[in-house]
């Protein structure tokens, strides 16, 4: 059995691999055979899980699923590394799928595919997207998908209390789901006010910080608050230097990043 403290993409897609491969694949006569290991070399994170897989059709195949919390620009191209790497490592056929969990700035696009274009040269690599906002709630219950459970309050319709609480009955009425219990209140604490969620279900800090979702909030957290202090230190700065500095130049600070301060001060 896995360890209380088990609450990793890994973990979650092993609670039922058929159903999740059948998923991603949108294909139900997909079978899991086995989890495969991920790590290629230097490259190890705790998001990337990599399924041998298998249909009547295609034979065994790799289905690589990337979980990341919030989309970034850096996206296609690792998307292209990691199944190239996957396809060399087991000599398989791999089908990479990017599960987003929450959605990321309006002035970012999610795109699937990575392109580009070198001295007349193309690579191109295609994946499929699953944005988890934009999936339906009740395909978690009906299908069933016990890997989504934790994600419910983030996905569509899944945000109201009651909707909130089946999951959590469902968590509590397995064994080897329960443990997940804390990352449900987490997700939750993203729709619902934080001592609601206390309130209903157990919020357990230990086991939330081996989360790679929660470690990668605290870090963009951390990284916000260095962010913030340099933008306090530069206008204390100005203001010995030149006295009132103007508005606009306060709110043009709120929008710089740490390295753009350093320049502006130099």
């Amino acid at each position: 059995m896995a360890k209380a403290a088990d609450i990793g993409s890994k973990r979650l897609i092993n609670l039922a691999p058929d159903a999740w491969v059948q998923w991603v694949t949108q294909r139900p006569e997909v079978v899991a055979k086995e989890i495969l290991g991920s790590e290629f070399q230097w490259i190890s994170r705790e998001t990337d899980v990599l399924v041998k897989a298998y249909s009547a059709t295609h034979g065994d195949f790799l289905v690589l699923n990337e979980l990341q919390l919030r989309y970034t620009a850096q996206m296609p191209l690792r998307m292209r590394a990691y199944t190239a790497l996957a396809q060399e490592r087991y000599q398989l056929p791999t089908y990479p799928v990017l599960i987003n969990i929450l959605p990321p700035p309006s002035t970012l696009t999610i795109v699937n595919s990575y392109e580009q274009e070198f001295l007349g040269l193309r690579a191109i690599q295609d994946y499929r997207v699953i944005n988890l906002w934009e999936i339906d709630a009740e395909i978690v219950f009906k299908q069933p998908l016990p890997s989504l459970l934790p994600f419910v309050p983030i996905l569509r319709g899944g945000g109201e209390v009651s909707v909130v609480q089946r999951a959590l009955q469902a968590l509590r009425a397995d064994v080897q789901l329960n443990q997940l219990e804390s990352l449900l209140a987490f997700f939750a604490s993203f729709v619902l006010d934080t001592p609601l969620v206390q309130q209903i279900m157990r919020w357990d800090m230990a086991v939330l910080r081996e989360s790679p979702w929660y470690q990668e909030i605290e870090q963009r957290g951390i990284q916000q608050g260095v962010q913030q202090g340099a933008r306090q230190q530069l206008i204390r700065v100005l203001r010995r230097r030149f006295g009132e500095i103007p508005q606009e130049v306060e709110a043009r600070l709120e929008t710089e990043s740490v390295e753009q301060f350093r320049e502006f001060n130099g």
